[in-house]
């Protein structure tokens, strides 16, 4: 819960620190523009509430790992994707979508810590605990942060917690470790395909690489 929201606190800090003019800048998400992402994080933000008060009253059937799938459809072809430039382009004016994205992104966060983390909730035809789905969104914020600064050098960095435990879980995803000499930050992007491995990493990174990337779904 608390990693939560250190992430999601970190990364609605990161949104409203961003300059106007740069939210027609690519961002680390294939094909987005920064004003794109920042519109996926209002559906984000929507998710966590919608989700929050849907219980279940059924047996867990995932936790923080198994709720991911690894998907094969590449970047910018789901539909949901490629209607968020159109949706990001309806807003007109950055100002707007930093308004929207810290309404529903404050009443996510707000809701997050008000809920029982042992409770049941239901999302994706899915059922997990509060505290589960909550780090879920650890390593979704914490990739999307990435994502958001990914040409802003200036913007705030996530924090060393949140990175670590993201890298955590994609490990756990991965079910095996990145090389020790990958920082956090490299673990991330060049797990997910945010990023091409040196050859050296590719090395270090041995069978792994093979497997490479990781498209989280």
């Amino acid at each position: 819960m608390n990693l939560f929201s250190l992430a999601w606190t970190a990364l609605c800090t990161a949104v409203a620190e961003v300059p106007d003019e740069d939210f027609e800048q690519p961002s680390g998400c294939t094909g987005w523009l920064v004003r794109d992402l920042v519109c996926h994080l209002v559906i984000d933000a929507q998710d966590v509430l919608i989700t929050l008060v849907t219980p279940a009253d059924t047996e867990p059937t995932v936790d923080a790992v198994t709720y991911w799938h690894l998907a094969e459809t590449p970047a910018g072809e789901d539909p949901l994707e490629a209607l968020i430039p159109r949706l990001a382009a309806a807003y007109g004016e950055p100002k707007l979508l930093k308004f929207h994205f810290d309404d529903v992104g404050s009443a996510a966060g707000r809701a997050a810590g008000l809920a029982d983390p042992g409770a049941l909730v239901s999302t994706r035809d899915e059922v997990l605990t509060v505290g589960e789905y909550l780090s879920v969104y650890v390593l979704e914020a914490t990739l999307h942060h990435l994502d958001l600064i990914a040409r802003l050098p200036s913007t705030t960095e996530p924090p060393a917690e949140t990175l670590a435990a993201a890298r955590a879980s994609l490990e756990s995803i991965a079910g095996t470790p990145f090389p020790a000499s990958f920082s956090d930050r490299t673990a991330l992007l060049v797990g997910t395909g945010r990023r091409t491995p040196t050859e050296a990493e590719r090395a270090a990174l041995g069978a792994l690489a093979e497997r490479l990337p990781l498209v989280l779904g």
